[in-house]
């Protein structure tokens, strides 16, 4: 499948709508523009890639919707050359946003077969990540500290090995809840033990669980 011109254009409509819901990061936008959403979505859904809905990709896992993509990714406020620590890689659309504003990328999956297309996928089509399959619970220890830690699945509590290895004066971005729905919580890393919480509103996301899935 190609990018095509119509593709394009289909994205910069998905960006004007993103824009107008309150993504501002210019960073951000210029990134939706130009990683093609639809090569990362199942040939039956295609028609829908550019719509701002998430969407099935095997695994009872999902494709966030852009805005999603897009909030987490604007309150990570990334910078280029950031070492960012991805838990669930998914279909691996949110590691090429992040690729294209210039981070370092370690992605962890916990799905297998998702973990192995992405692993495949995204250097295809030009985004190279460090991708990793295993517990997002556990985080990556031996790659830590993080500058930026992005959790992209619904927890209970916030992981405390992720809290350990992210960098003082990093920033981790994590939903919070139950499985209906959880509040997004940008945590900062002021000292070795100390942090600062903000709540940025309610979002569903698919649950962040322990362990590897064959």
């Amino acid at each position: 499948m190609k990018d095509t011109y119509r593709h394009k254009g289909l994205r910069k409509n998905l960006v004007e709508e993103v824009h107008t819901k309150g993504i501002d990061d210019q960073r951000v936008l210029e990134a939706i523009m130009r990683v093609p959403r639809h090569l990362f979505m199942d040939t039956s859904f295609v028609q829908y890639a550019y719509k701002d809905q998430a969407f099935p990709i095997g695994c009872g896992q999902t494709i966030s919707q852009p805005y999603t993509v897009a909030y987490q990714t604007q309150l990570l406020d990334l910078r280029r050359h950031d070492k960012v620590l991805e838990v669930g890689t998914g279909s691996g659309y949110q590691a090429a946003i992040l690729v294209e504003m210039g981070a370092k990328v370690y992605t962890v999956e916990r799905q297998r077969e998702l973990f192995i297309k992405a692993q495949s996928f995204l250097p295809s089509i030009g985004y190279k990540a460090n991708f990793f399959y295993g517990d997002g619970y556990e985080g990556l220890e031996s790659y830590a500290p993080f500058d930026r830690i992005l959790v992209t699945a619904g927890a209970t509590e916030v992981p405390e090995k992720l809290k350990v290895q992210l960098k003082t004066g990093g920033i981790m971005v994590v939903p919070l809840g139950d499985s209906n729905s959880q509040v997004m919580t940008r945590i900062e890393k002021k000292g070795e033990d100390e942090y600062i919480e903000t709540e940025h509103g309610r979002f569903v996301f698919v649950p962040l669980l322990k362990g590897k899935s064959m």
